[in-house]
């Protein structure tokens, strides 16, 4: 296993058995998402799509607070700023999507705080794991703002009222909360937090990875469109994938009774 900071130690990355670990390293800041924090993030997805040893990504915050959101402080510093704002939003816009148009999966590991954009990465990672100290809101509403970019993530994981619940209170929900309203797929003690996490990372880096970035890319593609349309593109993945390398490798693994031995493509 190999860690080294990133980016000026805003982030700490750790390679192992095709699990790449992220973690935010603000914690005196509550890992708040500053603009060189986007930056850095953006940085590190542009890279990781293109490492082909790469099966799963984790997500994880230093100290206490997974994720506080955008930096209050910096914000402050640009008082009635539209250029600014606009730029800090386009920036986390960006890295946002590119975290999800990655080829590999995206796991959130929630140990405690998710607030405003915090929630926001939460809401867009493919999966979430938290512990039962997890906390989760969009609070801008308690501080005269609207969370308008976290409401985006957070409208396609969760159901209409259970957005609307976090966006017009505020309030923290906690973990058993967000589990329930599909926020995260699993809550557990602290203590178990790592051991699911790796379970979890480890059985999807044992399937094939051509296979999992295609299945990834095409799950958010066809949410795009209309029920006939999404059929057809359907249609179309399959046949694409029945051409691939490891489509013939995991069907004669299963005929053979062996472990496929894949190629990633």
């Amino acid at each position: 296993m190999s860690a080294q900071p990133d980016t000026e130690s805003l982030l700490l990355t750790a390679d192992r058995d095709g699990v790449l670990t992220v973690t935010l390293n603000r914690p005196r800041a509550g890992n708040a998402l500053s603009l060189a924090m986007l930056h850095a993030l953006q940085a590190v997805w542009e890279r990781t799509a293109a490492d082909r040893s790469t099966r799963v990504v984790v997500l994880a915050g230093a100290g206490p607070v997974f994720c506080a959101g955008h930096d209050l402080r910096e914000l402050a510093a640009h008082p009635r700023s539209p250029a600014f704002t606009r730029e800090l939003i386009t920036t986390c816009n960006r890295m946002i999507l590119a975290m999800t148009a990655l080829p590999q999966p995206v796991i959130a590991r929630v140990h405690g705080v998710a607030t405003a954009a915090g929630c926001q990465l939460v809401a867009a990672a493919d999966l979430a794991v938290a512990s039962t100290e997890a906390k989760f809101a969009t609070p801008g509403v308690n501080v005269g703002t609207w969370c308008a970019t976290p409401m985006v993530a957070l409208s396609r994981a969760v159901a209409r009222k259970h957005a609307m619940r976090f966006l017009l209170t505020g309030a923290l929900q906690d973990a058993n909360t967000a589990l329930r309203i599909g926020l995260v797929n699993e809550v557990v003690p602290a203590e178990q937090l790592d051991a699911a996490v790796n379970a979890l990372a480890g059985e999807i880096a044992a399937k094939s990875p051509f296979v999992i970035g295609l299945g990834k890319n095409a799950f958010y593609r066809q949410l795009e469109f209309g029920l006939a349309d999404a059929y057809e593109y359907a249609a179309e993945v399959a046949a694409r994938n029945c051409t691939a390398e490891d489509a013939a490798e995991g069907v004669a693994a299963f005929i053979e009774k062996r472990a496929p031995r894949w190629k990633g493509r």
